[in-house]
């Protein structure tokens, strides 16, 4: 558990973001921490994430931490390559990958295609395969979201009847803005949310739901927006960037419903 993890000591190169900033590391590794709390990517040292996380502390350690979350850091890589942006870990790759930014946008196509073809080609089925390969030309982006609607139901998975049941793990995995409505007596979030749902054998965000929110951090407060990733918080999002991830999520979910 996060509030369990002690902070490591900080070596010479730990290095600590202005005030009001996140560096792309401590960014990426505040929406990652969620499912690696659970066993699900990323490495299997969920202490020292969490604990670099928590201190703010951002350094080589943590870069490597970032890195072995296979699922993610070829995206990243991806969206910094669109853009000639020398670290993937920047924190405009980084806000572009988990919450959408204007860099999407500038990721080729036939980068998107390639990328994809050596990444999951022959971990598809052959009939699952042509949708996904589809999907850079039909105007996905390598966002967050992407991974969710449109490989993991195709990596050792049928459409047919199975979307179903892996839809509780897809609407888990996405990454939703929330709004914190309150403090639990224990420390927790109470917050309201739009649900992934499949709705007549169509994905939709859901109606505004309140759920438990398990606090990962310290600034959150009531009325703030929230990113929530696995049942936790990611941090308090700005106005503009919740606006961002909901237009992209729509965006996603548009385009996954022409093949789900």
């Amino acid at each position: 558990m996060i509030a369990d993890a002690v902070a490591p000591t900080p070596t010479p190169g730990d290095r600590k973001p202005g005030p009001g900033a996140l560096s792309g590391p401590l960014a990426f590794a505040r929406f990652a921490l969620p499912p690696n709390l659970l066993g699900y990517c990323g490495t299997e040292d969920h202490d020292a994430l969490a604990g670099l996380a928590r201190a703010g502390l951002d350094g080589d350690d943590l870069v490597e931490l970032c890195r072995s979350f296979e699922g993610a850091w070829p995206y990243l890589e991806l969206i910094a390559r669109g853009s000639g942006i020398e670290d993937p870990l920047d924190p405009r790759v980084v806000d572009a990958y988990w919450v959408g930014n204007g860099l999407l946008d500038r990721v080729p196509m036939r980068a998107f295609h390639e990328d994809l073809t050596h990444r999951f080609r022959g971990r598809t089925d052959r009939g699952e395969w042509r949708w996904l390969a589809a999907k850079p030309g039909e105007g996905s982006v390598p966002h967050h979201s992407f991974h969710v609607l449109e490989v993991m139901p195709r990596i050792g998975m049928l459409r047919a009847g199975q979307v179903q049941a892996i839809l509780p793990a897809m609407a888990e995995c996405i990454v939703r803005p929330g709004r914190v409505v309150a403090t639990a007596d224990d420390g927790a979030l109470l917050a309201e949310t739009k649900p992934l749902l499949l709705v007549d054998g169509r994905y939709a965000l859901g109606p505004l739901t309140g759920i438990r929110v398990e606090r990962s951090w310290t600034g959150e407060r009531e009325g703030d927006a929230i990113a929530i990733h696995w049942g936790r918080s990611c941090g308090p999002l700005s106005v503009e960037q919740a606006g961002r991830l909901e237009h992209q999520l729509r965006a996603a979910i548009q385009r996954a419903n022409a093949t789900v």
